[in-house]
């Protein structure tokens, strides 16, 4: 049984408050775990069937629950989240594979939330009170884990989490029930990484901007595409300027000559050295 899960609204920077905790935000993909009649499968929050990437979480607990997490991967050389890790176990299919990623990539639930529980919906319940019933759980395997919190020192927590590289905080209201869409009893707030880029050229179709930056030699290289955050304001500006720099284009881009450079944040660089989901934040003049 899948049920949809809880979104985050985004709040404007790290915030304190009495009526609320706070957790790491854990990079990786939701996962919501269900077990009925004693059988597991585990879905991503768009409703897709995930059970056959992550064998070593088919596990059962001692009677029929659904509960709501993030799906894990740690790097071993900085114990941080591994969210390309977690996007290789996803995307690996082959059951060979599989088996042999469980070794070198093993996964972790990282839970935070208790949906059902011997048959109870316990949606309505207040976040503590689910919180209470999730932590009198016995887990199955060292797979499983719940996700730390705090009450009321978000701001604490939020330079923590900065000083180490990690993802972000959420922020939840103590009485907040559960509801199957975004809501503001739950706010992120994102450790975001920030470069400056050059814009390199445009895609055809739907919007993205190409973007690179300078090499050890001063020569540049590519790094990703921004697809959010121009308003149409910036939009026009960019057109208004682009065409005097056009130095060609193929069947999908029109490339530039690199004179419009922006500022981007971004999650953080991946390992091959791409901006992950970077956002535009303004034209450097």
């Amino acid at each position: 049984m899948f049920i949809s899960p809880m979104l985050l609204e985004t709040a404007p920077g790290p915030f304190s408050h009495s009526n609320f905790i706070y957790e790491p935000k854990v990079d990786g993909h939701r996962l919501i775990y269900s077990q009925q009649a004693g059988v597991v499968r585990l879905y991503t929050r768009h409703n897709n069937d995930c059970s056959r990437q992550y064998p070593e979480l088919l596990i059962p607990f001692d009677d029929d629950i659904i509960l709501d997490g993030e799906v894990a991967c740690t790097d071993p050389s900085t114990g941080l989240n591994d969210f390309e890790a977690v996007m290789s176990r996803f995307s690996t299919r082959q059951h060979s594979k599989v088996q042999q990623l469980i070794k070198t990539l093993p996964a972790t639930f990282a839970i935070f939330d208790i949906l059902q529980y011997k048959g109870q919906d316990l949606r309505k319940l207040p976040l503590m009170e689910r919180k209470a019933i999730l932590h009198s759980l016995n887990f199955p395997s060292r797979s499983f884990g719940v996700v730390p919190h705090i009450e009321g020192a978000g701001e604490a927590l939020y330079e923590q989490i900065e000083a180490m590289g990690m993802e972000g905080v959420v922020g939840k209201r103590k009485d907040s029930v559960y509801v199957s869409r975004r809501s503001k009893d739950w706010m992120k707030v994102i450790n975001w990484s920030y470069a400056d880029v050059y814009i390199t050229g445009y895609r055809k179709a739907e919007f993205g901007w190409l973007v690179a930056v300078p090499d050890t030699l001063g020569k540049l290289r590519p790094v990703g595409i921004i697809e959010h955050g121009p308003s149409s304001k910036h939009k026009q500006a960019f057109r208004g300027v682009c065409q005097q720099l056009v130095t060609g284009h193929d069947k999908d881009y029109v490339y530039l000559e690199p004179k419009i450079q922006a500022r981007v944040k971004m999650r953080n660089w991946t390992k091959s050295g791409l901006l992950r989901i970077p956002v535009f934040m303004e034209f450097i003049i």
